[in-house]
């Protein structure tokens, strides 16, 4: 989550019954995410979530990941990448100008506002999930669990049993390079070389900006 950046769209919308809760998806903890938080000198409320309960129960894969909760406590956007702005990284767009206009318009529109993904299609988005994908949370967590032990030799075999199971997620892979910080850039960088042209995040699924 570019933290600057969210910062600055609170100040804006803070007033208009909109909070933003960012949750760090670190197995670290306090020590890996709260220098982010007091550099973005955030004012909304930080959380960290060092047993990545929010990326099991929303089905996170990436970060940063967003999902928007309205005032009855009803997801009415899916998990999706959560720029604040369209950006450039390494010659691929990631972001959207759009997910902040839609960000907006859902602020002052609420359930009329066109950027609402319809009930049937958030239903069948979290439908019960493949149980190989559930085996492979397990595994995360088992790693979680044995490299917090101070066990590394059974946290490493947990991470590599949840990568196999979903080579799709990118947070299974993040937090074991996060513990191995000489050679993180260059294991993150030869995943990223491997998807060969395929986008680094799913493409956001918006209405167009014009009326």
């Amino acid at each position: 989550m570019d933290l600057p950046g969210w910062q600055a769209i609170y100040e804006e919308l803070k007033d208009k019954n909109f909070e933003i809760v960012a949750a760090a998806q670190d197995t670290a903890g306090e020590a890996a995410s709260g220098k982010f938080y007091d550099r973005a000198k955030a004012t909304f409320t930080t959380l960290n979530d060092p047993r990545h309960n929010v990326s099991t129960l929303y089905h996170m894969i990436n970060v940063p990941t967003g999902v928007w909760i309205d005032e009855d406590g009803r997801i009415v956007r899916p998990p999706e990448v959560a720029y604040s702005k369209e950006q450039k990284v390494l010659g691929q767009t990631i972001g959207d100008d759009r997910y902040i206009e839609g960000l907006y318009d859902w602020v002052e529109k609420g359930a009329d506002s066109k950027f609402v993904v319809p009930v049937e299609k958030l239903t069948e988005q979290f439908a019960v999930v493949d149980p190989k994908l559930q085996l492979a949370d397990t595994h995360f967590k088992l790693a979680v669990y044995y490299h917090n032990q101070g066990d590394e030799e059974a946290a490493a075999e947990h991470w590599q049993k949840a990568q196999s199971l979903n080579p799709e997620s990118w947070n299974y892979h993040r937090q074991q390079w996060s513990f191995e910080p000489k050679t993180a850039m260059k294991h993150w960088f030869e995943k990223y070389k491997a998807l060969k042209g395929k986008p680094y995040y799913a493409p956001l699924e918006l209405p167009g900006s014009e009326e």
